[in-house]
């Protein structure tokens, strides 16, 4: 799905994959302008429930930054840690976002942290971020 993002200054929409059976939620933003600097495809941790046509996801406030050509990084830990201390993430999704999280890197290292490569090895085929 694609939204817009009229409140950002720098993207004009996000484009978001739901990965319901890896448990993410894949973003990337684009930029306004066409000659805009590109923000790193976001890979966040999620609870993802599918009741015939609808879909509910929950954000488990940990993710992955994947830039383009460079290894990924942990985002969110802050807002993650904080949520955790204050229980208002319940204890077993803490415990799923940073399995989820740690199995997704560890994937996204043997595939050279390249997204589309890694979206390949589960048969998902596309280039990523989408044209």
């Amino acid at each position: 799905m694609e939204e817009e993002t009229p409140d950002d200054p720098f993207a004009e929409s996000e484009v978001t994959w739901l990965l319901p059976d890896l448990g993410v939620r894949l973003t990337h933003p684009r930029p306004r302008s066409r000659h805009g600097r590109t923000a790193p495809s976001t890979l966040t941790a999620a609870r993802v429930e599918r009741d015939g046509r609808t879909w509910r996801t929950t954000d488990l406030l940990l993710g992955l930054a994947v830039p383009g050509g460079s290894t990924a990084r942990i985002v969110q830990s802050e807002e993650f840690a904080a949520a955790v201390a204050g229980q208002v993430l319940r204890a077993d999704d803490a415990d799923l976002a940073l399995r989820t999280v740690h199995r997704t890197f560890e994937e996204l290292s043997h595939n050279r942290h390249d997204m589309t490569r890694w979206l390949e090895s589960f048969g998902i085929l596309g280039c990523w971020p989408p044209q």
